[in-house]
Formats: C-alpha cells, structure tokens, sequence
C-alpha cells in the first residue's frame, strides 16, 4: 500500500472516495431490504444483481486504490461480475413483459429488429426476425456464452500471469494480453447485441416500469468500466499521462481510473435507488388490454 507515503491532500482524498464507497454499499443494503420486502420472488434475484453492479465495482476499485498489487484481482473481479450483470439485464426484461410465455403471446406477429448496436447499427437492410421460442433462445445463449466465457478467460489470464506469460499492459503481437483482450471485446458486442434488440422492442411497453432510464444507468456502467478505463491505460501506456515516482505511468493510470470509477459508480448507486424503488405490479393481462382496445373500436 502507498497510503503511508501520501500527503494530507492525498490521504484527504483516499478518505473521501472509501467513505463513497461505504456509503453506496450502505444505500444498497437498504435497497436488498426494501427489494425483499416489496418485490416478488420471481423477480428478487434479478433485480438484486443488476443493483449490485455499481457498488461492487466501487467496492473493487477502492480495494485496488488501497493495495495497488491487487489491481489485476479486483479488476477481473469487476469484469466478471459484470458480465453476469448483462446476461441479468436481458432475463429482467423478459420477466417484466410477464415472463417468455407472456412475451412470446403479446409479440406473436412481431419481429425483432436486429439493425442495431453494436453489431449491426449501420446494416439498416436486414430484415427482422421473428419473435419465437428459438430466437429467444438464441438471444439468451448471446448474454449467456459471455457470463459463462468471461470468468473462463480470467481464470487463464491469472493462470498466466502467475506463470509470466501474463502482462497487461504487454500489448506486443508476442504477448497473451492482447489476443486475450481482443477476444473478450468480440465477446462483449456479441453479448450487448441481444440486450440491445431486446430493449427495441419492449421498450414502450415498459415504459411505465422506467425500463428507459434503468438501460441508461446500465449503458453508463458498461461505457465507465469498459471504454472510460480502457481509455485511460492506453494513455497510460503511451506515456500521455506522465509517470510521478514511485508510479509508474501505467500505475497512475490504474489510480486515476479507479478514483474516477469509485466517483460515478457512488453516483450511479443513488440513481439506481431512485429508478429502482417503485411498485412491482405485473403489467395488464393480454385480455384486458383486448377488451380496451375492443371498447375504443365501438365507442366512435
């Protein structure tokens, strides 16, 4: 730990951000409480993981900031949890349409739209697909391969790394680092691709279940952890961000990503719970939303 050699500024701050940190995880006990209490079962565990993504990458962040030797650990961690949180995401919105059953009778006719991000958002000539079991199906095996695959790659990641063969900031042709990295970033827009067709198409009929900003708040987790992190190591790497001893320039840049990730995953919790905490009623039976619709044709 370097917590013994930082300043009165530098010790200011490392108590700012772990009290953040303490805090989120605070708001998010009481969040499970509040979850178990009001929501049904079928739906608990669901909604539990996908809440717990954001304290829990604050919670590995701030671990790294403290030990930085952990960095590695606490940033696989992160990823992993993460990875299961997508797959998480998709089996929500199918569960709030009232489960696959109910999903497939209210989209019998429909298609899914599969022209989007981040697959194939500029393919705006393929056709949909129909909305079945087997495109269901298809559609959780894409989050799934990512939640069973991620922790895989880890594990051999770490296997490696305690054999040498292992740097992650190595990115030369020669090295495991960047066949490793280039492997999960395809798994990762495989993943993302389902979840993105899946809001397409339920999205208006969640809208009362604030399914808009909940795929927000679940986009800007993804867009920090990911993108803002590899942003800043490939900084680091090219020397943008100035070593200041004893750190060296890609340490700096674990710092500084960290700090930044405990900071907006504490944001991203108090939203969280605000978004979160509401009724958990099912939507209106198929038979009702008939009759309505059948009501409106005769009034005129």
């Amino acid at each position: 730990s370097l917590s013994a050699g930082l300043d009165l500024p530098g010790k200011f701050l490392f108590a700012i951000l772990t009290l953040m940190t303490l805090i989120a995880n605070l708001v998010f006990t009481e969040e499970v409480v509040y979850i178990y209490r009001k929501t049904p079962s079928s739906k608990r565990s669901i909604i539990i993981w996908i809440n717990a993504a954001a304290p829990v990458i604050a919670t590995t962040s701030c671990i790294g900031m403290w030990i930085p030797r952990s960095t590695m650990f606490t940033d696989f961690t992160a990823g992993v949890f993460f990875a299961i949180v997508i797959h998480k995401f998709l089996l929500m919105m199918i569960k709030e349409c009232g489960g696959q059953k109910l999903l497939l009778r209210r989209f019998e006719n429909g298609r899914f739209k599969i022209s989007t991000g981040p697959c194939c958002c500029c393919c705006l000539c393929l056709p949909g697909v129909r909305i079945t079991r087997r495109t269901l199906f298809w559609l959780k095996l894409g989050t799934f391969q990512f939640a069973f695959l991620r922790p895989v790659l880890m594990f051999l990641s770490v296997v490696l790394w305690t054999n040498g063969n292992y740097t992650p900031y190595n990115l030369s042709p020669r090295g495991a680092a960047i066949w490793i990295s280039c492997f999960v970033g395809v798994l990762t827009l495989i993943a993302l691709w389902p979840v993105a067709i899946m809001f397409q198409q339920v999205r208006t009929l969640l809208i009362s279940k604030k399914i808009i900003p909940k795929f927000a708040l679940y986009q800007f987790i993804l867009i920090l952890n990911h993108l803002q992190t590899a942003i800043i190591n490939i900084l680091a790497m090219q020397r943008v961000i100035p070593c200041a001893p004893p750190l060296s320039s890609s340490a700096r840049g674990a710092y500084i990503s960290q700090q930044l990730l405990i900071m907006e995953m504490f944001l991203i919790t108090l939203i969280s719970r605000v978004v979160y905490r509401r009724r958990y009623d099912d939507l209106e039976p198929l038979e009702h939303t008939a009759e309505e619709a059948g009501d409106n044709m005769q009034s005129p």
